[in-house]
């Protein structure tokens, strides 16, 4: 496996963790201030917020560079470790102390993330060049996942909810990664962006910053985080498997197993940081989280 793209995704990772813990104490700071639809006039106002945005940016370069040189079921889920780092930095500005429960619960995250690294090593082929037949599926599903968000972002206005725009934001960006690395294998084999690809990637990052910010209005930047860095790889997982021709001829029986016991483990993580997080828990106190059983409660 090439170590420029590994090192180029590791560090990504490490500066999305910040801008997000930036970018999370910034839609905090404005809780509250900001009038009823000016929430992101405000916040494009907040130097604390514009800092996390660019840190967020460079580590969006970093990981596309990434994803151009390497496959990307190799590269989406070596943003784990931005759970741990983004955990830290947000218990030390918050003035948190992160209990056992917690840390149990971003280990099954990261463990689970980085599962699919190690199995994914073994099913893919090296970077295989997609088909244009493989592009259009891909855009497709893609264009699918943006209509069916925008229910889920009007529900949203009415109700909530910290996991229902994490998971939503997670697949908007799976799909952003999958149209990036479309792009950026077309330019550097010569060839002219696919316009489709580029509307997506555009529909579905606008929608998916506006999930995320949601996010962070209602459970803690590591929870985001940790959504993000299970459910993107996972999304960039299933397409470059089964859509782009990732999946080697002479995979072993066991790679599939393998993948689902991985999601699981990433998976039970996540649930369990949103039931356990100490600031999830505060907040929840304060009125302002809701119950761990339904998810949401009206506004």
């Amino acid at each position: 496996m090439p170590l420029i793209p590994v090192l180029c995704a590791l560090a990504g990772a490490v500066f999305l963790a910040l801008g997000s813990e930036r970018q999370a104490r910034g839609v905090r700071a404005l809780e509250g201030r900001a009038p009823a639809g000016a929430g992101m006039l405000a916040l494009l106002r907040s130097p604390v917020w514009l800092m996390g945005g660019a840190l967020m940016v460079a580590g969006i370069v970093l990981n596309v560079t990434a994803l151009a040189l390497a496959p990307l079921s190799v590269i989406q889920p070596l943003g784990a470790i931005a759970v741990a780092v983004t955990t830290v930095l947000h218990a030390r500005t918050a003035g948190l102390r992160i209990d056992r429960g917690t840390w149990a619960a971003i280990a099954a995250c990261t463990v689970g993330s980085a599962a699919f690294v190690l199995i994914t090593l073994a099913a893919t082929r090296q970077n295989p060049v997609p088909t244009p037949a493989q592009e259009r599926v891909t855009v497709a599903i893609a264009w699918a996942a943006v209509l069916l968000a925008v229910p889920a972002a009007l529900w949203l206005r009415r109700h909530v909810s910290a996991l229902v725009p994490i998971l939503a934001a997670g697949v908007l960006y799976g799909f952003v990664a999958v149209a990036v690395r479309l792009t950026a294998v077309r330019l550097l084999d010569g060839r002219v962006p696919d316009g489709d690809v580029i509307a997506v990637v555009a529909a579905a990052g606008l929608l998916g910053v506006w999930f995320v910010q949601t996010a962070y209005r209602h459970g803690p930047p590591d929870l985001v985080v940790a959504g993000l860095t299970v459910i993107d790889p996972m999304v960039g997982v299933l397409i470059g498997i089964l859509v782009l021709g990732e999946l080697r001829p002479d995979v072993p029986g066991w790679v599939g197993p393998g993948l689902v016991a991985a999601a699981l483990v990433a998976t039970v993580g996540i649930v369990r940081l949103a039931r356990s997080h100490p600031d999830v828990l505060a907040r929840r106190q304060d009125g302002r989280a809701p119950a761990p059983t339904s998810g949401d409660t009206p506004t």
